[in-house]
């Protein structure tokens, strides 16, 4: 069974990052895909220290963490969901130091500046992201949803759906506006289809 794996970077537990991650998920699991959350807050684990070890050992070995055991549901997934809300024009320091963990699946060139490629390319691998913010005009959520997107399409994913979902900051609150899980969950359709047709 293919497995898409979601990912949470709000520090908030049972916040509108978590519904949002859950509504995105919904519609591939009635499709009968494997889906798993991964919630970055469970986590003792660090970012990216540069040690650069990995050039040569091709996982993250510079580091042991909780975080290590995921790599293997990483690169299995077929299907890759972000989800963080926006903090200071950016994504979340947690889903930040998640994507810095990435940089194992690269391949450098030796000359500079370096050329590279991925690892994880090539095998139609598809991602969706979403950034939650409490304000409404979308200069307020600066960079965020590019943070997410861009190193996963250096990363050979194809991202499918880049949403940012506006006017969301009390607990729960996307439970109760009209259209918000209706509008995650055709991030999941969006995801399903791009799956189905690889």
């Amino acid at each position: 069974m293919a497995k898409i794996l979601g990912v949470g970077g709000s520090p908030r537990k049972n916040g509108n990052s978590d519904i949002l991650l859950s509504s995105v998920l919904s519609p591939l699991a009635e499709a009968g895909f494997h889906t798993q959350a991964l919630y970055l807050r469970d986590l003792a684990f660090s970012g990216c220290t540069g040690c650069e070890r990995c050039r040569t050992d091709k996982i993250c070995t510079g580091l042991t963490d909780d975080l290590t055991p995921w790599y293997e549901t990483i690169e299995q997934a077929v299907g890759l969901v972000l989800v963080s809300p926006c903090y200071h024009y950016n994504i979340t320091s947690l889903m930040k130091a998640f994507i810095d963990r990435l940089y194992c699946y690269y391949d450098f060139t030796d000359d500079h500046p370096r050329g590279f490629s991925s690892r994880l390319a090539g095998r139609g691998k598809q991602a969706v992201v979403t950034v939650v913010g409490e304000q409404t005009d979308p200069r307020n959520l600066g960079y965020a949803r590019e943070m997410m997107a861009l190193p996963l399409e250096a990363l050979g994913y194809n991202v499918v759906s880049s949403e940012n979902v506006y006017g969301l900051f009390q607990p729960g609150k996307a439970a109760r506006e009209p259209g918000v899980r209706d509008a995650a969950a055709e991030q999941g359709r969006r995801l399903l289809a791009s799956l189905q047709e690889e």
